[in-house]
């Protein structure tokens, strides 16, 4: 029985980046010898077990067979024959197939063991696949596009784009779940460059499988990306803002669609939904003169009023663009500034019990305050 550290954590550490997250294979082992010595077993789909001190996975070497569609579709085989050559060459890339021995203390011992020359892609910068049956996982090509936009400097080796193709074609990426496909986009979304994400997808002819129809057009056109890297440069990390920038020309009923096939979460369907509503408010402005009701349509929308946060968000991000918002900044502040008590004074006291005449009455405040902030 050994253990070895394998995967991205070999590849981070010969990267000098952190290592978060560490994946162990055990060769030469069972599952009987795995629970004999305290490990419990977690694994549904193949053997994978709680170290009992560390509470880290370990699993069984092994190898896998296609039987079905998408990426659940496989037999898994492990046994105490199984070699780490063999549990390696199941992996997707060169550079997430090397692996080290760890030793009895938890260190790591010995050279790294690098059967399909994943340091030499390394050192290229290259993402190559492992092995034939790489095609066989339509997942794959979400990851290797999530890759892309963590590692930029990194390019595809020809025969991966051509598997990569081969998966498109396959019709398989139909069997992956929402929610599988959305984890990949939103952590490509918010790596270093998303582009080169939404760039692998474009190649591979999988952006209309994934993307939205008028954001994969977009993308097709050289000056739409240009113009989304450069805003991409201008915010932080944040995958609302990284969401709703890609987004923002859509119309809110198209991002309200794909964010349900995608099961998109929430508040991030809601954050690119009302920024598209805020394009479009600013476009519809002739020189930046923004008619008062317009304005408060928008901030009853955007709830600037139970959530002033996220109205100041969207507001705080056109303006890094460079959109003209100043005066919507100068209005939503004087509008959440009424007096709400006074307001409710002001209204007839047989009708004080009566919300829509309450309602009504803010709705007259909220709009004054606002014209008079147009105004200035």
């Amino acid at each position: 029985m050994k253990i070895y550290a394998v995967g991205g954590a070999i590849r981070d550490t010969l990267m000098s980046l952190p290592v978060h997250d560490i994946d162990y294979v055990v060769v030469g082992s069972s599952v009987e010898e795995m629970v004999a010595k305290g490990f419990r077993p977690v694994g549904k789909d193949f053997p994978v077990f709680l170290h009992p001190d560390t509470q880290a996975e370990y699993a069984l070497a092994r190898t896998e067979r296609k039987t079905g569609k998408g990426y659940k579709g496989f037999h898994f085989y492990a046994d105490p024959s199984v070699t780490l050559e063999q549990d390696l060459e199941r992996r997707d890339l060169t550079i997430n197939a090397m692996a080290q021995e760890v030793g009895l203390d938890g260190t790591w011992i010995g050279p790294i063991l690098d059967p399909y020359n994943g340091q030499e892609d390394l050192a290229a910068k290259v993402f190559r696949h492992v092995s034939d049956a790489f095609a066989e996982d339509p997942l794959r090509l979400l990851r290797i596009a999530r890759f892309a936009a963590r590692f930029p400097e990194f390019s595809v080796a020809d025969e991966t784009m051509i598997a990569l193709k081969a998966i498109v074609q396959s019709g398989e990426l139909a069997a992956l779940s929402a929610e599988r496909i959305w984890q990949e986009l939103a952590r490509g979304m918010t790596a270093a460059k998303p582009m080169h994400m939404f760039q692998v997808l474009l190649n591979t002819g999988a952006a209309k499988t994934f993307l939205p129809a008028t954001l994969t057009n977009q993308l097709a056109q050289e000056v739409f990306r240009e113009e989304l890297i450069s805003h991409y440069e201008l915010v932080g990390n944040y995958l609302e803002e990284r969401c709703a920038l890609a987004l923002m020309g859509l119309p809110s009923i198209e991002i309200r669609s794909w964010a349900d096939c995608v099961r998109m979460p929430i508040e991030v369907r809601d954050f690119a939904e009302i920024f598209s509503e805020l394009n479009t408010l600013i476009i519809k402005a002739p020189e930046g003169k923004f008619q008062a009701v317009d304005v408060l349509a928008w901030f009853n929308r955007a709830d600037v009023w139970r959530k002033p946060d996220r109205g100041q968000a969207l507001l705080v991000l056109a303006e890094k663009l460079g959109l003209p918002v100043s005066a919507l900044i100068q209005s939503m502040r004087n509008a959440q500034a009424i007096n709400t008590a006074e307001i409710i004074a002001g209204v007839a006291a047989e009708d004080r019990s009566n919300g829509e005449r309450i309602g009504s009455a803010f709705e007259a405040a909220r709009l004054a305050a606002i014209s008079a902030a147009l105004q200035s």
